[in-house]
């Protein structure tokens, strides 16, 4: 190890002064390092991930019956509500299931968000019950999503179907032939 002399008076000898040599303090780091990794180790050990947030979902069985045809369900037309999801954000809602003004289901165009189509939802969950005369049948939501929609314009409207308490919706994918042409307007 190399040594600094500081020079004991300017190299003049016998000034009769004498001085003890200082030692350089030395600190031994081992134990803190050795600390420092238990440490580590041990919060890594304890501390627990934060779960995705996910929403539950009902999916229907699997029938491995292929001789069993599905049975069609009938769905009172004065408790659902279709809305389409196209291109662009767009949202196309109707009364009812068929899109056609006759049956009571005339289009109508709606935007995300509160002020949009929460605000047509929300009418619709409070008026359904008046109109059945039973307040245990509740709404009723088809969400259709188009090929060219997004994955966020779903998520947002299954959050609209949490935020609105909405009892009963499905995601579909089959169009009527009067859906289809209304899709296909929404993503020209």
């Amino acid at each position: 190890m190399a040594e600094l002399n500081t020079g004991d008076g300017g190299g003049k000898k016998g000034s009769g002064k004498v001085r003890s040599k200082k030692q350089n303090s030395k600190v031994d780091l081992t134990a803190m390092v050795d600390l420092a990794f238990l440490l580590i180790t041990f919060f890594m050990l304890t501390t627990s991930l934060s779960k995705p947030q996910s929403m539950n979902l009902g999916l229907p069985d699997k029938e491995d019956d292929p001789n069993k045809k599905e049975a069609d369900i009938k769905v009172d037309q004065r408790r659902t509500m279709t809305i389409i999801l196209g291109a662009n954000d767009k949202i196309k809602w109707f009364h009812g299931l068929q899109a056609t003004p006759e049956a009571g289901g005339a289009p109508a165009d709606a935007v995300h968000g509160k002020d949009g189509i929460r605000k047509e939802i929300l009418k619709r969950v409070k008026s359904i019950p008046e109109v059945t005369g039973d307040p245990k049948k509740g709404m009723i939501v088809i969400i259709k999503p188009t090929k060219k929609s997004t994955y966020r314009n779903l998520v947002d409207i299954l959050d609209e179907m949490a935020i609105c308490a909405v009892p009963t919706y499905a995601i579909v994918n089959d169009f009527t032939p009067e859906e289809k042409a209304l899709a296909d307007k929404m993503n020209q």
